[in-house]
Parts: structure tokens; sequence; C-alpha cells
């Protein structure tokens, strides 16, 4: 069912959205980039003559109520952006709020409170998604950081609409978007991976190889790779279980014409710190007492050039430590070639948690042709996995 053709004049919408947001000690949303996403599809369902009610898990609680969790701190946050108040309820399944949303006047948007204070929501129970289902008319999963899970709000509950159920615009662009870079014949495809390590990122490496021209390595996991290679990395981060594994992904990249970039020098520092001297090294060559926190400026005008020629890009994780000012050089200089890239008509997708903190921290998200809000989930999908919340919408 298409959500944009849909009219949703006197129907009650149960959208799940990912309101999943960072929180200060005060209350006040960090970041409110997942909740401003949401907007489109909540804005779509009301200018039609419906009503809303909004489902979202916020952290890990203990399956039971907690202040520090509760959903009533983004309600701010959520008015301001919809311009209009929101009725929140204190419960997600009690009889009461079954009461609220059972006469719910069109144009209303109801919040309820965090979905993971039921241990169910994680069971993927059926019961509790069926009380759940009880809330509205129609449901539409517009939830991508969570589509890789076969929770209750996410896969179950769409079985009990089975003829009125649908992606939100969020999924839909999501979904568009990793298409595009999985099924697109323009060329070149660079993908630029980094984060701290290798293991997190097999499959997906594994998988990019069939796809890409361009491999660019960076971040913690590049140095696994030159130490498979016998290069001295010094006390830089290493995964010394998967340095055959690095050869391996080195040699198939070779047979399948890949060109893999790796760092060919670093930012070093005697310890994990902003306040010590640092000093630029060849990649290979780190002595004993120092460690690699951050692409060196060779590195970073060599991946330059990849990028800025390169028709679609995949950007996920980092280049270094960029939470600390020192070591934030490498993954700005690759947020900036992509917007570069981007303005010579290049399609440039971020996705991964870390990825989308850095194109925020830079405030570049507007100059890149997609952010994705699920990093796990569109890693996931990347790889060719089944996603439980978008198969339950699919089938």
């Amino acid at each position: 069912m298409n959500f944009k053709e849909y009219n949703f004049n006197n129907k009650r919408a149960l959208v799940r959205v990912d309101f999943n947001v960072p929180i200060d000690s005060q209350g006040v949303v960090t970041d409110d980039t997942r909740i401003r996403m949401a907007i489109p599809t909540i804005k779509k369902i009301i200018s039609d003559g419906g009503s809303v009610v909004l489902m979202s898990h916020l952290g890990r609680p203990k399956d039971a109520p907690s202040p520090e969790f509760s959903l009533k701190q983004i309600v701010g946050s959520l008015e301001s952006l919809l311009e209009r108040k929101i009725i929140f309820i204190s419960d997600c399944i009690s009889d009461s709020s079954l009461e609220t949303t059972k006469n719910l006047e069109n144009g209303s948007v109801v919040l309820l409170e965090n979905l993971r204070f039921y241990k169910e929501e994680k069971l993927g129970d059926k019961d509790f998604a069926s009380k759940l289902a009880n809330h509205a008319d129609v449901y539409v999963n517009d939830a991508f950081g969570t589509a890789h899970r076969a929770h209750a709000s996410t896969s179950i509950i769409a079985d009990y609409f089975p003829n009125d159920k649908m992606f939100g615009i969020l999924i839909e662009n999501e979904i568009l978007s990793v298409d595009k870079v999985l099924n697109s014949n323009s060329h070149p495809l660079t993908a630029i991976v980094g984060g701290a390590k290798v293991s997190s990122k097999i499959t997906i490496i594994s998988k990019l190889l069939d796809k890409v021209d361009h491999l660019i390595i960076g971040g913690g996991m590049a140095y696994t790779f030159i130490k498979a290679q016998n290069g001295s990395i010094g006390k830089s981060l290493v995964e010394d279980q998967y340095l055959d594994l690095a050869l391996e992904i080195l040699q198939e990249a070779k047979d399948k014409g890949v060109q893999i970039h790796l760092p060919s020098d670093s930012l070093c520092c005697k310890e994990f710190s902003n306040e010590l001297p640092t000093k630029v090294r060849p990649i290979n060559q780190i002595p004993e007492d120092e460690m690699g926190l951050d692409i060196g400026p060779e590195s970073i005008k060599a991946f330059n050039e990849v990028i800025v020629n390169s028709s679609l890009i995949l950007w996920n994780g980092p280049m270094g430590v960029f939470e600390m000012s020192n070591f934030q050089n490498g993954t700005g200089s690759i947020a900036h070639s992509i917007v570069k890239a981007t303005e010579n008509n290049a399609f440039s997708l971020i996705g991964g948690g870390d990825s989308v903190a850095a194109i925020n921290l830079f405030k570049l998200g507007s100059k890149v042709s997609h952010v994705s809000t699920g990093g796990g989930a569109m890693l996931e999908y990347l790889e060719g996995k089944q996603l439980p919340g978008i198969e339950a919408i699919n089938n």
C-alpha cells in the first residue's frame, strides 16, 4: 500500500517512529534528527484529516517504567517541530490509553509511553502487539532504525492490519537510497568504511567487494590491515585474531578488481588524549610508545581525490577519534569531500551512528544526498539480509 496515495481522512494511524534520541541529564533532547525525520509522515496524515498515535522506544530500560527513559522528555521538542499540542499518554496499552485513542478527534497527535517498559515488546509478543493494534485503524512503520528487529511494534503488529499497513515517508526514502547504491549502474562507486573494528564490518566489506570500484578503509580498523602487512603500528588499536582475514580481504579485492585505499600516514599521540602533543608518522612506522588516532594529511589528500571523482558514495564509520578536536580533521575532511562530490552530482549515502554524528557535528547533513537514521538496519539491508520490519509490510 502506498503511503503517499493513501487517504487518512477520519482514520486513526498508529505510527511506529524511532524517537530513540540522545537526552542529557536535564531531560533535554540534544539531537532531534530522528524526530525531525518523522515530521513529514505525521503532517501528511493530519493534513488528510486523520489522527496520529505515535509509538517508540527510548534507550534500554530494564523492562519496567523508569523516568530517565520516559518519552515525556521529548514532548517539548515534538510540539515545537510539529507546531501543535501533543497528547502524552503515560502507558502504551492500559485501558485508559485505549479509551483516549478510541475517540480521537481528527488532527490529534498522541504519543504513547516507551514501548520497552514492557518486556513483551522485544520478545515480539502477539498479545502485546494486538493490544497496541487496538489504538488505530491503520498501521504505518516509519522506524527504519528498528526495522532489523522482530519486535512486537515493528513486525508482529502488521499481522493485525492485513489490508491497512504501509511504510511512512522516512522508510520509503531509506529503501530508495540504499537500493540506489546497491542497484545503480553509475560508476565509480566508492565505499568509505571506518570505525574501530574490522570484526563489526566484515560482512559489509565482503558484500561491498561485489559492488564497488573503490574501498577506502580508515579509522581504528585500518591498523589491523597495516599490521597484517607487517607494518609497525605501536599501541594503535588492532584485532590480532583478524590479521589473516585482513589479508584475505586485500586478496579478494585484488581478484575482483576493487581498489582498496588504506591510509599512508597517521596522526599519532602517546596516549588517548586531547592534551598531549601529536605527530604525523608513516602509518607502518609508528613507534612502540605511540598510537594512531586519525589519518594524516597524505591520506586525506589521496582519499579526497578518490571521493570527488566518484558518482556514488557510501560512508559508514569515522576516520579517527573525531570526538576529540585534535583528531577530527580526517573525518571532517572526508565529510567535506563527500559534500564536494555531491555538488558535482554524485549520490551520497551516509549511514551508521558515528558517521551520522560526524556529518551533524560538521553541520553538513543537508549537503549530502541522504543521511540514514538506522545504522544497524542500513548495514543489514546493504548486506542483503531480510529485515523483519520491512518484510512484515511487504508480505
